[in-house]
């Protein structure tokens, strides 16, 4: 069976797509990678919906070393294991041979050539469709998957292709665009997509529950408008989420980041995974092997372990006992017996609150393993969560990317460098989000240092978030540790040196 037919089941399932049996016979073949024939059908406006759905399958099929390379530079997180392209990028010793670096690239300009190619299929069904708003949705909606794509290639490489079209050969004769250009192409597409997207929270879509929606393309457009310190764009498409009531703070911290994290009223976008409710079979999973506990004992003793290369720092992990965070810690770290040794050897931090244990409050327990003190809590599903008869670690689970505490902090940011909004002050968005962590003090005159601070509680090994707010503010020696010292000129990657051997503009 097909990879993409058993993508569509899952979405048939996860996001209540209309039913299955309209379209079976046209959904055998995958739609990514397809060399469409003169033969096709475009006065068959059904044959729009598989165009689609391949377009989200590409997107949601991220490679693991994608969110890892990501997120690993951050003072929130060490890399651990043996991988040594990702150890070597958490020390800021970058190799363009690393194969990781590669893949990576590789990855992401793949899916967003074939967004381009779903695009201009679309725009040929739209010439006979009945209803050509559906076509511009279907296209303002992969619009959107590019976007987030790109703005994630962007903050690795800086200045980078921005494709135009499916031709990967135009490749070879195009310039790359400037980080800052590229921000606002970002930016100047959510402002086309944005007018065809329904305006709905995501999980209240009929169609595809938990597709694009308005609300997606106006935190893509937030984000890039904040990596320029664009402020007023932040703050003003920030506050058209704030101010459509669709979405809210999931009280239970900890449970966001489980099962009932799928599909949250928090969630503003998520990559979507289905087991389909079944203990065996087709299932449409993320890996989340490489952040799991390479030792441990699960409550529901089949249960697999993971490959420990995704570490919270102790440096996250004192910063958040300061701040006598509970929650969050404990939903965002997992600790080995070694690991609170670890922490109770400083004199500081000797008497550890209940909260720091190595059993989860899922009865998981977390051994010692020679490869690290710490793992992602935030990737980590309880095995008392997996359907019965899956054993793979964090099947079925969500992967979130971008959530309504992310977007409230960020306008909060926005207010404080200067930018004016009428729907939530920053002392009211921070606030919230603090609230929710259990802070029954609200602050008062919030500074960018706060806001900082606490999207660094909020976001810990999140997205590279942390890398990229003290990098953009000027403050990359704020990520110093003992063994690396940050420079301007470990901002970005180096190009990779398989693409320079077939991209020579990259050498320019």
């Amino acid at each position: 069976m097909q990879r993409l037919y058993k993508a569509i089941h899952g979405l048939m399932l996860a996001l209540a797509v209309v039913s299955f049996s309209a379209c079976e016979d046209r959904l055998e073949e995958p739609d990514e990678n397809t060399v469409f024939s003169e033969d096709t059908d475009y006065t068959n406006s059904d044959n729009m919906l598989p165009v689609l759905i391949g377009a989200y399958e590409g997107f949601y099929t991220r490679g693991w070393e994608n969110h890892l390379l990501i997120g690993v530079r951050g003072d929130d997180v060490n890399a651990a294991g043996d991988q040594v392209p990702l150890t070597e990028t958490d020390l800021y010793r970058y190799d363009p041979n690393f194969w990781l670096y590669n893949s990576t690239w590789e990855g992401f300009y793949g899916d967003i050539l074939n967004a381009h190619a779903a695009m201009e299929e679309l725009s040929k069904y739209k010439e006979f469709a009945p209803n050509p708003a559906l076509a511009d949705q279907y296209i303002a909606e992969i619009r959107v998957m590019r976007a987030y794509m790109l703005l994630q290639v962007a903050r690795l490489w800086g200045d980078v292709y921005v494709p135009q079209s499916s031709e990967a050969i135009a490749l070879l004769e195009a310039d790359v665009t400037s980080f800052e250009g590229v921000m606002q192409h970002i930016s100047e597409q959510m402002d086309l997509a944005i007018p065809n997207l329904p305006t709905v929270h995501p999980n209240q879509r009929t169609d595809i529950r938990g597709g694009m929606t308005v609300y997606t393309a106006y935190a893509v457009k937030a984000l890039a408008n904040l990596e320029i310190n664009n402020w007023q764009a932040v703050a003003d498409a920030t506050s058209e989420i704030i101010g459509s009531g669709e979405f809210s703070l999931e009280p239970d911290f900890y449970s966001l980041f489980k099962l009932n994290g799928k599909l949250n009223d928090e969630n503003i976008l998520e990559l979507q995974f289905s087991d389909f409710g079944q203990g065996e079979g087709d299932s449409f999973d993320h890996l989340y092997a490489p952040y799991g506990p390479s030792n441990w004992t699960p409550a529901v003793e089949s249960a697999s372990g993971g490959w420990g290369f995704y570490e919270p720092s102790l440096e996250y992990i004192k910063f958040m006992l300061d701040r006598d965070e509970s929650v969050r810690l404990e939903t965002s770290v997992l600790f080995t017996p070694a690991g609170i040794e670890e922490l109770q050897a400083d004199p500081a931090y000797s008497t550890l609150p209940d909260h720091v244990s190595s059993v989860t409050r899922d009865g998981d327990q977390i051994n010692n393993n020679a490869r690290a003190l710490f793992s992602s809590g935030k990737h980590y599903l309880p095995s008392n969560q997996l359907t019965p008869g899956r054993t793979r670690y964090g099947s079925n689970k969500n992967f979130q990317c971008i959530r309504y505490a992310e977007m409230l902090l960020v306008h909060a940011e926005a207010l404080v460098n200067g930018a004016n909004s009428s729907v939530m002050s920053a002392d009211e968005a921070v606030n919230a989000v603090r609230n929710r962590a259990g802070f029954a003090t609200p602050l008062s005159g919030v500074t960018l240092d706060d806001v900082l601070n606490e999207k660094l509680a909020e976001l810990g090994m999140e997205w590279g978030n942390r890398f990229y707010d003290m990098v953009r503010h000027g403050r990359g020696s704020e990520l110093d540790e003992s063994d690396r010292t940050f420079d301007e000129s470990d901002r970005f990657l180096p190009y990779p040196q398989n693409q320079v051997d077939q991209l020579p503009k990259l050498n320019q």
